[in-house]
């Protein structure tokens, strides 16, 4: 099996990500609030980014973190699951999020 990355290649199993740095995890933080603050990062890019600050790949963040199967995870990522409310707040959970209706932002 292999987790796909942006260009679509694939990483062999075991693959192991590294934890970014205490300064560059702090920016991605900062950007990962701020872009859901502000609606300019959508709900995959957000996992895709919690699991990066923590340094863990897809499989790995699945099975350690959020206790769900890596399909679902990978799936999601990708934008062809259809996850459950009570996995998107799994998903969530790790950085604080909760699932719920956010008013959407007019465009000026």
């Amino acid at each position: 099996m292999h987790e796909q990355d942006r260009n679509g290649k694939g990483r062999p199993e075991g693959f192991v990500m590294k934890k970014p740095e205490p300064e560059e995890a702090s920016r991605m933080k900062l950007k990962l609030y701020e872009g859901v603050e502000n609606g300019t990062l959508e709900m995959r890019g957000a996992s895709r980014l919690m699991r990066k600050i923590l340094g863990y790949s897809q499989k790995e963040y699945a099975e350690k973190v959020l206790k769900i199967a890596p399909r679902v995870l990978i799936d999601f990522e990708r934008g062809t699951g259809n996850p459950t409310l009570e996995t998107l707040q799994k998903i969530g959970s790790p950085f604080g999020f909760k699932i719920g209706f956010v008013k959407k932002q007019q465009r000026q």
